[in-house]
């Protein structure tokens, strides 16, 4: 009886060690994570003033179908590298009701800073609110969340920038020229803050014949440029809010004498400022608002404190 007793006992403190360890090991795994997991959490986590979520930064950019975007998240994953932090980046394809769902997405995954670029000023307004909400500090970049108080704003000075390019132009065609616009996404900030930068100085020395929008994008910008000629053949002038509109209208224009301009510097409107076929771009900086706006959101996290607006400089290229 005292061997069979002293066997029970034996084999009742093997099964406690063995749950024991087995115990230990699952809280580990559901805790602790992979290597691969603790790595990626961990970076860009701020200081412990820095607020709450994973550490991790989400970007929403407006369409990666677009040289200035792509070169604007190029810009934010360098900074994001250099500083060892992680950077999540959706791409809208220029979908306000995609941008919307992205973001429902990021908010999910627990970021602490969400950097957005909208498709839509308004449009995108309730999904950054849900993320305020939430705790996540917010930077806009490029173009402004209507109706939404964010932490930090980064943009160029769009109505300057569209002023200088149309005085320009003015210069170049002579006062009551016949002009065109082409506009870019309805509802964004840069369609809206550009718009007002050219008809500002349009609708006092020019006579804007026609303004539609063509969505920021080049073949739109052609077709829409293409339709413009067979309504005005004797357009002398054009404004587009962006180089890719402008590329299309150049294409759509051919050997016509009508001086383009555009807005936003990508390396094609460059080479085609250079080889005369378009008159002028607005040089911005994307890969610096791109780096900015990273850097602004690791410093939210760290609990310091940033400027609410950031101004990124423009200047006018001409041959």
């Amino acid at each position: 009886m005292k061997i069979k007793k002293l066997a029970a006992v034996l084999f009742a403190s093997v099964m406690m060690f063995s749950m024991a360890a087995c115990s230990a090991v699952s809280v580990d795994g559901e805790g602790g994570g992979s290597k691969d997991q603790k790595e990626s959490s961990d970076n860009g986590g701020g200081s412990e003033d820095g607020g709450t979520g994973s550490g991790s930064i989400g970007l929403s950019v407006s369409t990666l179908n677009n040289p200035f975007f792509v070169t604007l998240s190029e810009g934010a994953k360098d900074a994001a590298k250099e500083s060892d932090a992680e950077l999540i980046v959706v791409d809208a394809g220029d979908d306000a009701a995609k941008q919307t769902s992205d973001i429902e997405d990021l908010i999910s995954r627990n970021i602490s800073v969400l950097i957005v670029n909208p498709v839509d000023s308004d449009a995108v307004a309730p999904a950054v609110k849900d993320a305020v909400e939430k705790g996540i500090k917010v930077v806009s970049v490029d173009r402004v969340v209507n109706g939404v108080d964010v932490d930090c704003a980064i943009a160029s000075d769009n109505v300057a920038g569209a002023e200088a390019a149309t005085e320009y132009l003015a210069e170049l065609i002579g006062e009551n020229a016949k002009t065109a616009e082409l506009q870019g996404v309805s509802g964004a900030s840069a369609t809206i803050d550009r718009g007002e930068g050219f008809h500002n100085v349009a609708d006092e020395k020019l006579d804007v014949v026609s303004s539609q929008t063509a969505n920021f994008n080049r073949s739109e910008g052609m077709t829409v440029m293409e339709n413009m000629l067979q309504a005005n053949p004797d357009i002398q002038g054009v404004f587009a809010h962006n180089d890719e509109m402008a590329l299309g209208a150049v294409e759509a224009i051919g050997n016509k004498d009508i001086l383009v301009v555009g807005f936003d510097a990508t390396d094609d409107a460059l080479a085609a400022v250079a080889e005369g076929r378009m008159a002028a771009t607005v040089a911005q900086k994307p890969d610096l608002m791109g780096a900015t706006a990273v850097e602004t959101a690791l410093k939210l996290m760290a609990g310091e404190s940033v400027e609410k607006e950031i101004p990124v400089e423009v200047e006018l290229v001409t041959e």
